[in-house]
């Protein structure tokens, strides 16, 4: 086992116009330590127990099912049109239909999988040594907004919703994590979050980031 997960008790911070447009957005983080490495074969197993889990005709009702109706109902508010952009669970049961299993890629990749599967609430990582301390949260681009810090950085139109923390964008909400924030080579620490919206309990949030974080010390 590795050494004990780190877990912030605090949520991330959301800009005040946003709690007013979306009262139920909100994000919760964890840092663990972790290295972007092969699955052990316990990982490995779990992830060929995970396919039962969608088998067709629950693919079918996904979409009609409390937390996958949540998470598509607000990709609409942010105008994001979930039949062309998949929500993170519908993305992994058509990779399971398609491939008819979930083929390991690595520790990190893997075990956000497995808690986007066991619990619907999806996981996304950074290599937290980019993270200031002050931690993460949500809010709209203003003018001169770029993604990551690398330069050239990607710059963004105003109004887009993004993971940030007070000195750089981390991501697109529900899209593009910036290359050079993502988990590589020399990370040794992740910091995973997960987003609520409208209709998701907080408590799914919460297991979505421990089954993740647990499988990261396995």
């Amino acid at each position: 086992m590795q050494d004990e997960v780190e877990l912030h008790a605090a949520h991330g911070s959301i800009a005040p116009e946003l709690e007013a447009e979306f009262p139920g957005l909100r994000l919760l983080w964890v840092t663990a330590p972790a290295r972007l490495r092969p699955s052990p074969n316990e990982v490995k197993g779990r992830l060929r127990e995970l396919p039962s889990r969608y088998r067709g005709e629950y693919v079918v009702a996904m979409r009609t099912q409390p937390i996958p109706h949540a998470f598509r109902a607000f990709f609409r508010q942010i105008g994001l049109d979930p039949d062309v952009t998949c929500i993170p669970a519908e993305a992994a049961a058509l990779e399971r239909l398609l491939h008819g299993g979930f083929p390991s890629r690595n520790l990190i990749d893997d075990a956000r999988l497995i808690a986007v599967v066991e619990t619907g609430v999806p996981i996304w990582a950074l290599d937290a040594d980019h993270v200031d301390v002050g931690g993460l949260g949500i809010r709209a681009t203003a003018p001169g907004d770029r993604l990551g810090s690398r330069e050239p950085a990607r710059p963004l139109a105003c109004g887009r919703l993004v993971v940030a923390d007070s000195r750089v964008i981390h991501a697109l909400l529900f899209e593009e994590v910036s290359p050079d924030h993502r988990v590589g080579g020399s990370t040794e620490r992740v910091a995973l979050f997960a987003v609520r919206v409208e209709g998701v309990p907080t408590l799914h949030l919460e297991e979505a980031l421990w089954t993740a974080a647990e499988t990261l010390q396995t």
